[in-house]
C-alpha cells in the first residue's frame, strides 16, 4: 500500500488575495487552490510548507489526515473569543494545542498512532473539513465541548501531568452536537469516557430554562436606542463579534 497524506486550507472569514493564492501556487503546482482554500493529496510526497506559519497567516481551518494513522484539525478564531484563563485548563501535550497570536487564537488538535488501520487506509480525508468546520462556529459563539473533548483526547493518551486537575465539565456534554460528534469519531475518543464526563454536565435545555429568566431580566433595562444598535451591528454582518460582546456583558451584569 503506497504512502498517502490529506491537506485540506479553508479560508473562512476572507477569501485569499490574488497574490496570497500566487504564494500558494509557488508552493504546489498540483493543488486546487481558490479564493476560499487549498486542498492536495500527496502520494509518496508530503506539504513544502508549514501548516501552522500557514494559519498564522492565510487560513482558519485546516484539516491533515495520513495513511500512517494520524490525523490533525486545526481551527484560528479571534482573540477576544476566550481570556487565556479560560483556555488553559484544557491544553494537553499533544491532544489539544493553543497558540496565542496578536489577534488570533489557533486550537490545534491531533490523534496520533491510532490502531484502527482499517479507517485510515480507506480514509482519503476529503470528507473531513465539511464534517469539522462547523466547530469553528460553535467556538465563536463560546462553546467549551470541542475544547473539553480534546482534553479527553489527552486524557485517554495519557498526556496529562499527575498534579493536572480536570477542567469543569461543560454544559450540554450530554448532547453533542453533529460537528463534535464527529470529532469524537476524528480523534478516536471512546464513547464510554464522554458518557462518564456527562454525567457530570448540565443539559442544554435545563441551563437555557434557567437562564432564560436572567436574560428577560437583562434586556428589560434596555433602551429602545440599545436595542437598535445591537440590531444594526447584526444587519452589517457582524453577529458574531456581537453575540461574543453580549454574552460578556450579560456575564458582567450576572
Amino acid at each position: 500500500m503506497s504512502e498517502h497524506q490529506y491537506y485540506e486550507f479553508a479560508a473562512i472569514d476572507r477569501p485569499l488575495t490574488r497574490a496570497e493564492m500566487a504564494e500558494l501556487r509557488a508552493v504546489s503546482t498540483r493543488a486546487v487552490i481558490t479564493p476560499g482554500g487549498f486542498v492536495n493529496h500527496y502520494e509518496w510526497g508530503d506539504l513544502k510548507a508549514d501548516p501552522a506559519d500557514w494559519m498564522r497567516r492565510y487560513f482558519d481551518a485546516f484539516v491533515h489526515t495520513a495513511n500512517w494513522c494520524s490525523c490533525r484539525l486545526a481551527l484560528r478564531v479571534p482573540l477576544s473569543t476566550f481570556g487565556k484563563s479560560e483556555l488553559k485548563p484544557f491544553a494537553t501535550r499533544y491532544s489539544l494545542t493553543l497558540e496565542a497570536g496578536d489577534d488570533y487564537w489557533i486550537f490545534d488538535w491531533a490523534l496520533d498512532e491510532s490502531e484502527n488501520y482499517d479507517r485510515f487506509a480507506e480514509d482519503d480525508g476529503s470528507g473531513w473539513m465539511r464534517r469539522l468546520a462547523p466547530l469553528r462556529d460553535e467556538l465563536l459563539r463560546g462553546d467549551l465541548r470541542p475544547l473539553y473533548l480534546g482534553w479527553l483526547a489527552g486524557a485517554a493518551s495519557g498526556e496529562l501531568r499527575e498534579e493536572a486537575l480536570e477542567p469543569e465539565v461543560p454544559r450540554g456534554l450530554p448532547e453533542l452536537s453533529p460537528p463534535q460528534q464527529a470529532l469524537v469519531e476524528f480523534l478516536a475518543i471512546d464513547p464510554d469516557m464522554i458518557e462518564a464526563a456527562a454525567a457530570g454536565s448540565t443539559r442544554v435545555l435545563q441551563a437555557d430554562d434557567a437562564e432564560a429568566h436572567h436574560i428577560d431580566a437583562w434586556l428589560g433595562k434596555w433602551s429602545r436606542e440599545e436595542m437598535a444598535a445591537v440590531l444594526k451591528l447584526i444587519m452589517q454582518g457582524q453577529g458574531h463579534g456581537t453575540e461574543r460582546r453580549l454574552k460578556s456583558s450579560h456575564a458582567a451584569w450576572l
